[in-house]
């Protein structure tokens, strides 16, 4: 068994932590830490690409052959090719300088427009790894407070989207995000906010 983390919003929208692999979420989407080219590469982009086949390529040329290169904190939805997830949403994070540059906004807007494209496509559930925090170099306690912050405050106004998964790769990025969901309900003092800690991985949908 393993530990999960719940937490749970206002209206009926939950947010779950856990230590795993993204590829294999059976969620309507997962999100893909692209980059601007969307041609794949290391990281959660090239493991997406590889377990979801070479329909997601095709798709992704199709997009940059459309409209150009996804600029930073921008969204684009593509089929889940073999992937267990119906859709790929990819996202281009900040690359960490310092955060000077607008890597915070920048960062937020990643999870806000994924979000926002899920729920404008009726998808109910969808699963994000930890954009920017491996090559990108973005602090990973920082990028965790951006990101449940965010996505928090998405999935209260999004009208279909219900339930967002942080797939976090290795056990000190689920413990740095599972601090990171302790602090931020600290923070929200009286709003209906809840935390639950789950042993049995029967009591959360795969």
């Amino acid at each position: 068994m393993r530990e999960l983390v719940k937490i749970e919003l206002t209206g009926g929208a939950a947010i779950f932590l856990e230590e795993g692999n993204i590829t294999r979420q059976r969620t309507d989407a997962i999100v893909n830490a692209a980059n601007s080219s969307l041609m794949g590469g290391g990281g959660v982009d090239g493991a997406i690409h590889r377990a979801g086949g070479p329909a997601i390529l095709e798709a992704c040329k199709k997009v940059v052959a459309a409209q150009g290169r996804l600029p930073t904190g921008q969204a684009v939805a593509t089929t889940g090719g073999r992937l267990a997830a119906g859709y790929v949403i990819h996202t281009v994070g900040p690359i960490w300088r310092g955060g000077d540059h607008d890597e915070p906004e920048l960062l937020a807007s990643c999870y806000r427009e994924s979000l926002r494209l899920a729920d404008k496509m009726h998808l109910v559930r969808i699963a994000f790894p930890s954009i920017s925090t491996g090559a990108y170099g973005y602090p990973m306690e920082d990028a965790a407070e951006i990101a449940l912050r965010t996505v928090m405050d998405e999935l209260n106004t999004a009208r279909h989207t219900r339930e967002a998964r942080f797939v976090l790769f290795g056990a000190d990025a689920y413990q740095t995000y599972a601090n990171a969901a302790d602090k931020l309900i600290a923070a929200h003092k009286g709003a209906q906010i809840h935390i639950i800690r789950l042993n049995d991985t029967r009591e959360v949908p795969e």
